[in-house]
């Protein structure tokens, strides 16, 4: 086993480890009964606007792929690339490992529909880059509008937590300029990269910044229901629970997410809003895309085996003739 292999089911122990121990911690004061009733206690009206924020930033999602086919210049149909964006990252956010997981399924489709496999690794890539972006946007814009809970949490002053989010700003800003003027690839260490056109990058500013602000909004209206949480306090637990699961790589941020949002949030965040948004975000997706996962990959060998008997008819044909 090559020292890769061993780093990478090391971080999936490590990240299961801390998932299960954050979610002991979080949910240890509370029985079954007590958390069923806490996520019934929820209004239908705000599960049913939850979802609505969770399908757009499903759709901005798409958006995602839809930069990074058009970055490889394929004119791949939007149908195509929502439906493999869909599927890669429903199942790719709750297993763990999302730029691994979604990034194979990824391969799957877009391979059927003859890109290569240096495109498909362009696409990943570019996906990544817009993740980085609209997380950047979304941090830049909580920790200057709202220093305070940032700095109570980090235990930094409110002036550090504003200058990280000045830079958050500033790195965006340098992104689009480099797009705007760098043609010739970028190279780090072994590394190179193609810069997208100036009209690829701002879509992926601005679909990643509302993608995220999406899923913040997502998870202020579960626990809206309970408490008068502001948006801005929400998106802030949303941005400092996503720096937490970089850093931990629990699978699907599960535990670490929880934690870090009763963390800031504190008695705000009940325990049936954290469960409300786990299954709303993750779970509902989840169990669409598995299922559709296997009945694309049912249709996908069913043409493979129609053209194989075609193709062998074919030359049956020829020989006999």
């Amino acid at each position: 086993m090559t020292r890769k292999k061993i780093l990478t089911y090391g971080m999936v122990v490590i990240g299961f480890g801390v998932a299960g121990y954050l979610l002991y911690l979080t949910f240890r004061e509370h029985s079954l009964s007590e958390i069923v009733e806490s996520v019934r206690s929820i209004p239908t009206i705000h599960l049913l606007a939850a979802l609505a924020y969770a399908l757009g930033s499903y759709l901005c999602l798409t958006g995602f792929d839809w930069a990074g086919v058009r970055y490889v210049k394929s004119d791949l149909a939007y149908p195509k690339i929502a439906l493999a964006s869909f599927i890669a990252l429903s199942i790719g956010q709750s297993v763990g490992m999302s730029g691994l997981s979604s990034g194979a399924l990824r391969y799957r489709y877009y391979a059927h529909w003859g890109m290569s496999t240096e495109d498909v690794a362009k696409i990943v890539l570019l996906s990544g880059v817009t993740v980085g972006i609209g997380m950047a946007m979304l941090c830049g814009i909580v920790l200057v509008l709202n220093p305070k809970d940032a700095a109570s949490v980090l235990h930094l002053g409110e002036g550090a937590i504003m200058a990280i989010g000045i830079a958050c700003f500033l790195i965006t800003a340098a992104y689009l300029v480099l797009a705007a003027f760098v043609r010739t690839p970028l190279k780090i260490r072994k590394w190179t990269f193609q810069m997208p056109s100036l009209k690829i990058a701002l879509a992926q500013v601005i679909i990643g910044t509302i993608n995220f602000a999406l899923v913040a909004a997502c998870l202020r209206e579960v626990m809206v229901a309970s408490a008068d949480v502001s948006y801005l306090k929400a998106a802030t637990a949303f941005v400092l629970a996503n720096l937490a699961i970089l850093i931990t790589h629990a699978p699907g941020g599960l535990g670490v997410l929880e934690a870090t949002v009763r963390h800031v949030m504190g008695d705000q965040a009940s325990i049936g809003s954290l469960v409300a948004f786990r299954v709303i975000y993750f779970f509902i997706p989840f169990f669409i895309g598995l299922p559709l996962s296997l009945v694309v990959e049912a249709i996908f060998r069913a043409r493979k085996a129609r053209r194989a008997a075609g193709d062998h008819s074919e030359m049956s044909r020829t020989a006999s003739a």
